[in-house]
This record gives C-alpha cells, sequence and structure tokens, in this order.
C-alpha cells in the first residue's frame, strides 16, 4: 500500500508532506481519487491509441479501418491495459483510505466527507471496471487487494458493478458540503455529492441497457430501481473532465494532429436527410448557396475510383457539393473542405498545408496522368472504409486531409470538456426503456425527444429543434425522426446524376439498405432504430465506446461493411460474394488481451479466455452482445 500511495500522491502540486514521508495516517483520500480521474482522462500516448484508434475506429465515428477491418495493435491495446490498471488501483486505494481512517477514528467535518468519498471512489470505478471488462471481457474484480486475483467473467463483473453503484449511491450523504481545498480534487464534480450520485444511477442505467438481450429480467429490474433514484437530466450535471494544452493527463483525447478524423460514412448516412432541415437555412452567408444540391441529385459517378463491394448505399459517388439537407450537428461537428474562414477550421497537421490542400486528382489507369482535378471546396463527402484496391490508388481525393469533412477545432484543441456522461443519453435509455416496456420515469416519446433537445442544446443547434423532432424525411438509411412515423420506406428511389467521365447527365436507382440484411435484421424505421440513431449522433465525439457497445449489442445503427475491392487480411470471411448479408464477423467484438498478460502469467491468461467462451480474438463476441 506504501507504494501505491507514493504513485498515487506523486503527480500532485500541493501536498502537505514529503512524499517519501508520508504515511498511511497522513495520506487524502482526494489525492488517490485526483489521480484516478485524471489518469483516466488520458495522456495523448494513451488517448491516441484507446479513444481513437480503437474505440471511435470501432465504433465508426471517424473514416479510419484499424481494428473496423480485424486488424489490432498489441502495443495500442498494451497502452490502454496497463494504464487501466493504473487508474483502477488508485480508485481501490482510496476506498483502502477510507476504511483504514474509518477504522481508526474520524471527527468533525471528516466524519462525513471521507465515508462519503469512498462512495465517490465506489461509482468511480465501477466507471473504469465497466470500461475495461466492455474491451476484453474478462476482469479480476478483486485485483490490488493484496491478493493474487482470478479473473471473473464478464456477467460476474456485471452483477459485482449492478451491486457497487446501488450501494454507493445508497450510501452517500448528499447534504455534506465539501470544503475548498477538497473540491479542486474532484476534476468531475468538485465533491457535488447529488451530481455523483445521479452518475452513480446513469451508469447503472447504462450497464442495465447492455444486458436487454442477454439477460432482460435482470437489466428491467436493475434500470427501473435506478431510474428512481435520479440520474443526469440536465446538461449542467454531465460527467465531464476539462482539458488544458500540452502533453499531459489532461490534454485532449482528439489532440494528435496526424489523426485526420475524417467523417465516416456511417455517419454520415444517418445524418443525410435526417430531421428534414435545409442547408440553406443553416449555412446562410451567401458564400455556400451556389454549392447547395437539389435533394433529388446523387453526385458524380465514379465507378472506376470507389470499390463498389460494399452495401454503403452511396458507393463510387462524389457530390460535388453540398447535401440538400442535413441533420443540423453536422455542420457544429464537422467543417466543410476549403472553409478557411470558419473560426472553427481545423488546420492539422500544422506543420503542412495539406488541410488547406483541396485540389487533388483521379488518376488514369497508369497511376500517373491525370484523368481530373477535384476542387473539394464546400463539398461534403464520406467513403467507405475497407479495401478500395487499384481503384483506391487511383483516386487522390477520397481519404485526403483538405478534401473532406473533418471534426472541427473546439474538440481538439484540448480547449474544451471530455464528457463521460451526458443528459442525452439517460433520455435515450429512458425512451429505450420504454420501448421495451419498462417502467420509467417518463414516456417514450418525452424521453426521446427530451434526449435530442438535450443534445441539440449542447450542439448549440437548438432553433431547429421543433421542426427536426416533427419530420418525416427519411435519411440514407431509411430511417426518420418523428417518434410516431415508423412506415417502412420503399426499397429503392430515382436519383438524378453526372456520369464523371463522360459528365452526361442521367438517373441513378439508389437502394436502402434491405432491413433483413443487416445486422439489426428487423426494421429500418422502427422505434429501436430511431432511439439508437439519435443517441450515435448525440455522443459524438465524447462517448465512442457507447456508439460500438449499442452496435455490439443490437446491431444498431446500420453500419455499411467495409469495401473489399481486395480481400481483406484480418476479415477473411467478408468476400465479394457476401457483402451484402451482414455478420458479427464483419464488425470487430472486442480488445484481444495484450501479450504481456500471456508473458507475464500464462494461467492468468488461460483463465482469462476461458471467461470469454470463445478465442482471444477480435470477433468474438462479449457475453452481452448480438451473437
Amino acid at each position: 500500500m506504501g507504494s501505491l500511495l507514493f504513485t498515487a500522491c506523486s503527480d500532485f502540486d500541493e501536498v502537505n508532506t514529503d512524499l517519501t514521508a508520508t504515511t498511511i495516517d497522513q495520506a487524502r483520500v482526494e489525492y488517490a481519487i485526483n489521480a484516478s480521474i485524471t489518469g483516466a482522462q488520458m495522456n495523448p500516448d494513451v488517448a491516441e491509441r484507446a479513444f481513437v484508434l480503437n474505440w471511435k475506429t470501432a465504433g465508426r465515428q471517424h473514416f479510419t479501418s484499424g481494428i473496423a477491418t480485424g486488424s489490432y495493435n498489441d502495443d495500442w491495446i498494451s497502452a490502454y491495459y496497463n494504464k487501466s490498471a493504473d487508474w483502477q488501483k488508485s480508485a481501490t486505494l482510496a476506498i483502502a483510505l477510507v476504511d483504514d481512517k474509518i477504522e481508526k477514528g474520524l471527527t468533525g467535518h471528516d466524519a462525513v466527507m471521507i465515508p462519503n468519498m469512498k462512495q465517490v471512489a465506489r461509482i468511480w470505478r465501477a466507471y473504469l471496471m465497466s470500461e475495461f471488462i466492455d474491451n476484453f471481457g474478462a476482469l479480476p474484480k478483486e485485483a490490488f487487494q493484496g491478493m493474487n486475483p482470478e479473473f471473473n467473467s464478464t456477467q460476474d463483473i456485471y452483477y459485482f458493478l449492478f451491486d457497487e453503484l446501488k450501494e454507493a449511491v445508497n450510501s452517500l450523504d448528499v447534504s455534506v458540503t465539501p470544503g475548498d481545498d477538497e473540491k479542486k480534487y474532484n476534476r468531475a464534480y468538485n465533491f457535488d455529492f447529488s451530481k455523483w450520485a445521479k452518475f452513480g444511477n446513469s451508469m447503472r442505467m447504462r450497464l442495465a441497457m447492455r444486458l436487454s438481450e442477454i439477460d432482460p429480467s435482470k437489466a428491467q429490474s436493475e434500470f427501473e430501481d435506478a431510474v428512481k433514484g435520479g440520474y443526469i437530466a440536465s446538461n449542467s450535471d454531465n460527467f465531464t473532465v476539462a482539458e488544458r494544452p500540452g502533453w499531459d493527463d489532461l490534454t485532449g483525447v482528439m489532440s494528435r494532429e496526424w489523426n485526420s478524423q475524417q467523417l465516416s460514412a456511417t455517419l454520415n448516412n444517418l445524418m443525410i436527410g435526417l430531421g428534414g432541415i435545409k442547408t440553406a437555412d443553416q449555412l446562410t452567408d451567401a458564400k455556400y448557396q451556389p454549392y447547395i444540391k437539389p435533394a433529388d441529385y446523387m453526385g458524380q459517378r465514379y465507378e472506376k475510383h470507389y470499390s463498389l463491394y460494399t452495401n454503403e448505399p452511396g458507393a463510387g459517388f462524389w457530390l460535388d457539393g453540398l447535401r440538400n439537407m442535413i441533420n443540423p450537428r453536422a455542420y457544429a461537428l464537422f467543417y466543410l473542405p476549403g472553409d478557411f474562414d470558419n473560426d472553427n477550421f481545423c488546420n492539422y497537421p500544422s506543420w503542412d498545408n495539406t488541410a488547406k490542400t483541396v485540389k487533388r486528382n483521379l488518376l488514369k489507369e497508369d497511376k500517373e496522368t491525370t484523368l481530373e482535378e477535384i476542387d473539394a471546396t464546400y463539398t461534403w463527402n464520406a467513403p467507405a472504409i475497407g479495401s478500395h484496391g487499384d481503384k483506391g490508388a487511383l483516386n487522390q481525393v477520397y481519404t485526403f486531409n483538405g478534401t473532406n469533412p473533418r471534426l472541427v477545432l473546439k474538440y481538439r484543441d484540448s480547449n474544451s470538456s471530455r464528457i463521460f456522461f451526458g443528459a442525452w443519453e439517460s433520455y435515450l435509455l429512458i425512451a429505450e426503456a420504454s420501448v421495451r416496456g419498462w417502467s420509467a420515469s417518463m414516456g417514450g416519446k418525452e424521453a426521446y425527444e427530451a434526449g435530442i433537445r438535450s443534445s441539440f442544446e449542447y450542439n448549440g443547434v437548438s432553433q431547429f429543434v421543433d421542426a427536426y423532432l416533427s419530420s418525416t424525411e427519411y435519411n440514407n438509411v431509411g430511417t426518420s425522426v418523428a417518434w410516431d412515423h415508423t412506415a417502412e420506406l420503399a426499397a429503392t428511389k430515382t436519383m438524378k446524376m453526372i456520369d464523371g467521365y463522360t459528365k452526361a447527365e442521367g438517373t441513378f436507382t439508389y437502394k436502402y439498405p434491405v432491413a433483413s440484411q443487416t445486422l439489426y435484421g428487423k426494421a429500418l424505421n422502427d422505434k429501436l432504430t430511431k432511439i439508437i440513431t439519435q443517441k450515435f449522433i448525440a455522443n459524438m465525439p465524447w462517448v465512442p465506446m457507447e456508439s460500438w457497445s449499442d452496435h455490439r449489442r443490437l446491431g444498431l445503427p446500420f453500419f455499411e461493411t467495409p469495401a473489399v475491392e481486395q480481400p481483406l487480411l484480418y476479415m477473411p470471411t467478408l468476400t465479394k460474394t457476401n457483402y451484402m448479408n451482414q455478420t458479427i464477423q464483419f464488425f470487430p467484438q472486442r480488445l484481444k488481451f495484450p501479450s504481456s498478460l500471456a508473458n507475464s502469467s500464462p494461467e492468468g491468461y488461460k483463465q482469462a479466455v476461458e471467461m470469454l467462451n470463445g478465442a482471444d480474438d477480435v470477433f468474438t463476441p462479449l457475453w452481452w452482445a448480438k451473437h
């Protein structure tokens, strides 16, 4: 414990005693809690490897193949695995410190404050454990408690977390007021215990819903009990940690300049047309107006420069302008190529000019001669991930920094606050509970619309929300917004197009996904699809783990299969003959255990793998995931 104490305290600026002389009697519980929360904000090394390259990629929040096509990097996984252990260790230390101090006796303010800190540490550790188990599928719940722990299964961990969260929230005395010196060591809520209680209940709601398909009775009972206790219902109560520029644990999770953070085809298809709000009403500056295309215009077709072996409905097209209608959060999240006067234009990487280079070439088959120069100024495109093969080699546009919408600067410059749990998620969880027939604090429609309003408020586009909520316009994958509008659309529609090579005008038969061929398999516009679509968009860009987890749990929202112009090395089951019929083998399910576990503890590794009921593989589904 002494060595853990030294580790937990060593990063703090204000310590009243010499660290090397600190004893357990002198140790401050809040230091250990602060160490855990600060560390979990992730330094750039861990954040890039876990948050960006694994979670955002698997959750389709940006255009990158990586784990989304089955590959993995042991170093990236190890960076997160090891640091998560440190964060859990610090939280466990905080709990142990409280127990020791209570045993020795507490008086005055400490007698009410320090027991509350234990409950905060328990709630926070429950979050960390849930994050870990949802990545790997096995975890020793007795870790960091002076013994060689055995690995526990996902089910065992979830049942443990339900008890932990319930007991911790019920044990909090929300009337306790922390001192100013204590507040600064709690970056999320400044030890506002009423907010910690809401976070604990909201976490329990999140975890309960995770079990909706595999253990519905347990899921319902835990959810209904948690929702009665109060949850995060306002953006002012969101669980956030402020970022800061530099290079430490509080640097922004998306700050690495070489990460492109381009718009994904998944998100693009969800947002196009959704809500029926016209671009002309959103981008009112006259400079944008000539670029706005008619609603029935598909774009220019370049089938020799994009793979068509994907069920992405717009495969093969380049839109030479802006979408006629699009979800209002789209322009709040991503900036347009060439929009250099936008205050949120992101000039990353700052050491070159790629972000401001908007003209690129399509090449002829000799891969040297220019077929056509493309000017991407004020355009909106997002190609499918995967292999575009030789076609992609002829296309200098589709993956380039300056020719695609990219995440706006405010999410990348380390001057924002990372959100771990937003109010919109509470409401959308309640909406899903209502659809499932569970008892919740409000009706499904009321909760659904409250979640959307909360997200619009956060993104600063509330002026559009009333019209958005009543819209029956379909997005690119057949989903609308209005709660009571559940009609499935026709399988196809006729769109206007231009042949990119001849410039001849023509028509194109646009084919919506076939519900029975999707991973969800049931519908394109039922209420559950609506809820998860809104949740996916609302959780951009801060909560990619939930986007990934919802897709693993339900097959929602619609993720296009990766392009397979050439075979994918780590996804051999996906071929040119079966890409239209989705299976879980086309989508990553977990992170592999790092090689360090097998090397340092062969028996522990063997036990951990046994908990998976499958191989230590990217495509082995977790216990609660869709099978």
